[in-house]
């Protein structure tokens, strides 16, 4: 059944009605296919750019839809219950257009957000590498000012989108001064020394490129670099916070997708003469799964809130990843148990969703960081 909401206006209760029915009708029924044939879904990014939902949460005056972010996570577990790597992939674009939006100049703002945030247009994320995961400030890609220009040489590793974006949100190093020598760039996604690597062969989400992305004298106007040299690290990790509460509001659609298939599978499965939702003990795991997907979900939209209203939420973000993440890996794989063997087929959705569920407690940070991130506040 559709999750129950208590949206704050009209405009959001028609716009989560829209979202509802690009995922039921152009989204749902092609994801099963796609994610067997490892076929990134550009088309259907497409279709939400032309809907207006690839810029939701930013300045219409930008062609955003200028949507408080208890709205536009709301949309977007709404995306994610009906196909995952779409889910990811927007909530991965409205990460990467966060730099310009939040830091950059007025002139950059006014020069290239629009084509970000209302058009076809794909973002990617590079920051991490392959020895600097979640070490960010150990990354050593480097970008050396010449001139006009800034030359960027490195790889980074595990993009999503890698060689199928339009731009990247890339930090680089320009001073060895540790995470305080990081600077944030806005590089084309099409330009002469950027290539990617062949994709990661993953567990899930195999309709989302991941891959890596190697800079080889790669030229970078210097009308680019987003805020000053060495804010970097800084820029980074305040995007990662709110990026935190879209891999929440994903996870939490991945659940309530798995508890929805596994209850009407309940329904309909009978066995010694009852369906076996009448059974005591899996009418239990139901309502388990049931509390667990309607708290993550509180709790995202509780961090949503207080960024909204301009308080600090980072601690707040790093919860809602943490549970809203750990969640949904256990309500996908109690969906698995409920259809049983069943479950561990490909004739059902729910061994997929339960693929799909390992990964959102690795990115954006794990789950292991996710804790020191909470101890740290909370030493403060």
């Amino acid at each position: 059944m559709p999750a129950e909401r208590l949206l704050p206006t009209t405009e959001a209760e028609d716009l989560l009605a829209l979202v509802r029915e690009i995922a039921r009708d152009e989204l749902a029924p092609h994801a099963a296919e796609a994610e067997e044939q490892e076929r990134f879904p550009r088309d259907e990014f497409r279709l939400l750019g032309k809907s207006g939902l690839l810029g939701l949460p930013y300045p219409e005056r930008f062609g955003g839809g200028e949507q408080p972010y208890e709205v536009y996570l709301q949309a977007l577990e709404e995306i994610a219950s009906a196909w995952m790597s779409v889910g990811v992939g927007l909530s991965v674009h409205v990460m990467s257009s966060y730099a310009l939006a939040t830091f950059g100049t007025d002139a950059q703002k006014d020069r290239w957000l629009p084509e970000i945030v209302e058009g076809d247009r794909l973002g990617g994320y590079a920051l991490s590498e392959s020895q600097a995961g979640s070490d960010a400030g150990a990354l050593t890609t480097r970008a050396v000012l010449n001139g006009d220009h800034y030359v960027v040489n490195g790889t980074k590793a595990w993009i999503t989108h890698a060689g199928a974006a339009d731009f990247y949100t890339l930090m680089a190093r320009t001073a060895d001064t540790g995470g305080k020598g990081i600077s944030c760039f806005l590089a084309p996604g099409h330009t002469e020394g950027l290539t990617a690597a062949a994709p990661e062969r993953k567990m899930g989400l195999t309709g989302s490129i991941t891959a890596q992305l190697r800079f080889e004298d790669v030229r970078i106007d210097r009308d680019r670099l987003i805020g000053d040299e060495g804010d970097g690290l800084k820029i980074a990790l305040s995007a990662l916070d709110s990026g935190r509460l879209g891999i929440s509001a994903c996870a939490v659609g991945l659940a309530q997708a798995a508890l929805d298939e596994a209850v009407a599978y309940a329904k309909q499965r009978t066995q010694f003469g009852r369906a076996i939702i009448d059974f005591q003990g899996l009418e239990f795991m139901l309502a388990d799964m049931a509390a667990a997907v309607e708290s993550a979900r509180a709790t995202y939209l509780s961090a949503a809130r207080r960024r909204d209203r301009g308080l600090p939420f980072t601690r707040q973000a790093a919860i809602a990843k943490l549970v809203c993440t750990d969640a949904a890996m256990k309500v996908t794989t109690d969906a698995v148990q409920v259809l049983g063997g069943a479950g561990y087929t490909r004739d059902f959705p729910v061994e997929r969703y339960m693929r799909e569920a390992k990964v959102l407690q690795i990115f954006e940070g794990t789950n292991q960081i996710q804790r020191l991130v909470i101890g740290r506040e909370l030493r403060r």
